[in-house]
């Protein structure tokens, strides 16, 4: 694909409880609430539009993958985050949420080095939160 202008994303899901699901997206990711009605939220994630709905309970199933000697759960989403925001984001969620991986560096001493975090939210979805030190190795090939 052509490179364009970064824009927001819009991901929308269904969750368990949309108050649990708010009071956590927003007082321990720290996101703003947007709009909002009594079956879903907008929720601003680091400038992207992350919405749930109220599906009766129900999520999405989740299943796992092998990536660098760990079982990684799919679906999983997060944003690429500045090494400072990462490590600033690594402290807030010390001792709030259940890790899948805690705060670790992946592909060490390749291109494709990152720091990364997984965790659960209240609807047991997986978010992983990542770093570049250059965001150019973000897509580059390499051998894990």
């Amino acid at each position: 694909m052509t490179p364009q202008p970064l824009r927001p994303f819009h991901l929308a899901l269904p969750c368990k409880d949309l108050a649990s699901t708010q009071a956590f997206y927003c007082d321990v990711l720290g996101c703003s609430l947007g709009r909002t009605s009594e079956t879903w939220i907008d929720l601003n994630l680091y400038g992207h539009q992350l919405v749930f709905h109220d599906c009766g309970g129900e999520t999405l199933p989740e299943r796992h993958n092998p990536v660098d000697r760990h079982a990684i759960p799919v679906p999983h989403f997060g944003i690429v985050l500045t090494p400072s925001s990462w490590d600033a984001l690594a402290a807030r969620l010390r001792g709030k949420v259940d890790w899948i991986l805690e705060p670790d560096i992946r592909f060490e001493n390749t291109p494709g080095e990152q720091r990364t975090l997984f965790f659960r939210d209240p609807n047991d979805y997986a978010l992983e939160f990542k770093s570049f030190a250059d965001d150019r190795f973000l897509f580059e090939p390499f051998d894990d």
